[in-house]
């Protein structure tokens, strides 16, 4: 009798397979075939990995771990390089909160830069001077980043800077939530900013160019690569490194920017866990498996080594958790980062209205504006669908339920 595997293998002509964990998980075509031609790559294997919250992203599939052997494929890793989740346990429980809810939200909106940039303004950076906190985080990259900047000057007309402890726009957040105790936590989603996005377009451009240069025949003009031994690819890990120390430097620093809003609003004193959770889910670094060393790039995913903790955050109206890697290494020990989106952004607001958002957070203090239709409920998977089909690869250590949530 066979034995069911708990994931999906799919055979791939020309190609190296592709392991999914999406059992009672939808998946769309289109990221079964971005999943196929990434698998068909030479540098790619010895498979793909596909985690329950996979879908359609530019080039490499959200919600995908590559491995390449002596190659990194920068669109792969995308260009909100390190973005990831970063949470906290508090000493506050429920009834610490105020009735009210709203003045708390509106701490931490003045708190933080959020938004994107409109009619010439960047609602998202710091209009004077960053606090303390990001200067003090800066002062860690910035020697780092003059060297990168000295090599590819194009990186230093970015808002570097400025954009350090800030949340950015789409669907980076930040959530006070409610534990299985009645514990309040903060839990926030963001990444490098403009900064990382400028790394990313510069060297995916780059990518591009050295493939149509060698006549490298692709799938999807986004799979280039950088081999190594090269300097593009030597001048690449170098900056995907440093994007991924500014985008959990950033993290550290709103979380003490929260912290210290909230203390504004709460009248009962409390403190936060000595050591926060921050992982990323948009990266790669090198690591061994299956006796051989690879670059794993996870785009959308999470490690999940043994008794590594992580973060998987479902969408403004549904639970999140923080969870425990078991060590699969079939899944080469990741995750997925999310519930994973069922609708893209133009669909849901061609599908969704702003009723349906609002009976969907009623529970919740956010937006409930026609701007953050893409980022109701209903455009993301089921996420206890998606918690079902990856109990092999985590364990459930706290169940958060937000109540309240800042959107960019």
């Amino acid at each position: 009798m066979e034995i069911e595997t708990p994931y999906i293998e799919d055979r791939v002509d020309g190609g190296v397979p592709v392991r999914r964990w999406t059992r009672g998980v939808p998946v769309e075509t289109g990221a079964l075939d971005q999943l196929a031609n990434t698998a068909k790559l030479p540098i790619v294997g010895p498979y793909v990995a596909a985690m329950p919250d996979v879908h359609v992203g530019i080039g490499a599939t959200v919600g995908s771990v590559v491995p390449t052997r002596g190659a990194i494929i920068p669109a792969a890793v995308g260009v909100d390089i390190g973005c990831g989740m970063i949470a906290s346990r508090t000493t506050l429980v429920a009834t610490d909160l105020p009735d009210t809810l709203r003045p708390l939200r509106n701490a931490i909106e003045r708190a933080v830069p959020h938004g994107f940039a409109k009619r010439g303004r960047d609602r998202g950076r710091w209009e004077r001077s960053p606090p303390a906190a990001a200067d003090t985080a800066w002062s860690t990259l910035a020697d780092d980043f003059a060297a990168l900047c000295a090599t590819h000057p194009t990186l230093a007309r970015t808002n570097h800077r400025m954009h350090l402890g800030t949340l950015g726009s789409g669907n980076h957040f930040i959530e006070l939530c409610l534990d299985e105790a009645d514990r309040v936590w903060v839990m926030l989603h963001s990444g490098s900013r403009g900064v990382g996005n400028a790394i990313g377009q510069h060297f995916i451009a780059l990518a591009r160019e050295a493939a149509l240069r060698d006549d490298v025949h692709l799938p999807d003009r986004d799979l280039a690569w950088f081999a190594e031994g090269t300097q593009p690819f030597d001048d690449y890990v170098r900056a995907v490194g440093w994007a991924q120390r500014y985008a959990a430097a950033n993290r550290a620093v709103m979380l003490d920017l929260v912290l210290d809003a909230m203390r504004g609003v709460i009248d009962t004193p409390f403190d936060a866990a000595a050591e926060a959770v921050n992982c990323h889910h948009n990266y790669v670094q090198r690591e061994r498996h299956f006796d051989l060393d690879l670059w794993i790039t996870r785009k959308g995913a999470v490690s999940a080594r043994a008794g590594e903790l992580g973060i998987i955050p479902g969408s403004m109206g549904a639970r999140s958790f923080i969870v425990r890697g078991k060590g699969c290494a079939d899944s080469f020990t990741s995750c997925s980062h999310g519930a994973g989106r069922v609708l893209s952004r133009s669909a849901a607001h061609r599908r969704l209205t702003l009723d349906d958002h609002v009976a969907a957070t009623a529970r919740v203090e956010c937006r409930k504006d026609a701007g953050v239709l893409d980022e109701s409920p209903a455009a993301y998977k089921d996420i206890d669908a998606v918690m079902a089909a990856q109990a092999d690869l985590v364990e459930v250590v706290h169940t958060l339920k937000q109540v309240v949530c800042v959107k960019g």
